[in-house]
């Protein structure tokens, strides 16, 4: 009770413009407490009382696979994660079209789904770094240094990769993991599902890691 009374009296004296309540009986405590917390903003005893803001939640975009859809959006930015996967877009897909970069980006975050790799985007893409071709992403472990020539088309596939992280899931792959331009054909992928076709793309399934996005 006494914890009840030092709080109210704390609320009141704050938010209350600071009542005196050395000669107030206990019921007229509890009503003035009552009146305070009432007429006190929502927001404002939120953060008294130590809970979370309730966050704006992200309207997800309904995306339009063009250049100008992209270029119509707003500059990206964000943390770790967002620069990982921004990168990876710039260099492993710059070329694609629109919708070839999101489907790449797609298998990227379906890894991060996957019991079978790392659970974080910076760590999929660099997973197996440290020798030279032994890597998933090539362009991390190819010896050459990582410079972005092109800031138009970095701009592009950071938004790509802002929308992803966003929560924007166009669903493109059908739970893809796997990648490969069509101008190679690497013997991994006679053991998966191809499940689409996208750009200059194929993407493939591993039955044995479902992910929930198949």
């Amino acid at each position: 009770m006494k914890r009840i009374l030092l709080c109210a009296a704390f609320v009141a004296a704050t938010l209350g413009g600071g009542a005196a309540f050395a000669d107030v009986g206990l019921d007229a405590l509890f009503k003035q407490e009552q009146s305070t917390l009432q007429a006190a903003p929502k927001e404002r005893m939120q953060r008294f009382l130590g809970g979370k803001r309730n966050s704006r939640t992200k309207a997800v975009t309904k995306v339009k696979f063009t250049r100008a859809f992209l270029d119509s959006r707003p500059e990206a930015s964000g943390g770790s994660e967002f620069e990982c996967l921004a990168e990876a877009l710039y260099f492993e897909a710059r070329g694609e079209t629109v919708k070839g970069q999101f489907a790449v980006a797609e298998v990227i975050l379906n890894r991060v789904k996957s019991a079978q790799f790392p659970d974080t985007v910076c760590g999929v893409i660099n997973q197996g770094t440290g020798r030279r071709y032994q890597c998933q992403f090539t362009y991390t472990c190819d010896g050459h240094e990582e410079v972005i020539r092109e800031p138009n088309a970095f701009e592009r596939v950071a938004k790509v990769a802002r929308l992803i992280l966003d929560g924007v899931n166009p669903k493109l792959t059908q739970g893809a993991t796997y990648y490969h331009t069509t101008a190679v054909k690497p013997r991994w992928s006679r053991s998966f599902t191809n499940t689409a076709r996208i750009g200059v793309h194929l993407f493939y399934r591993d039955e044995r890691y479902r992910t929930a996005s198949n």
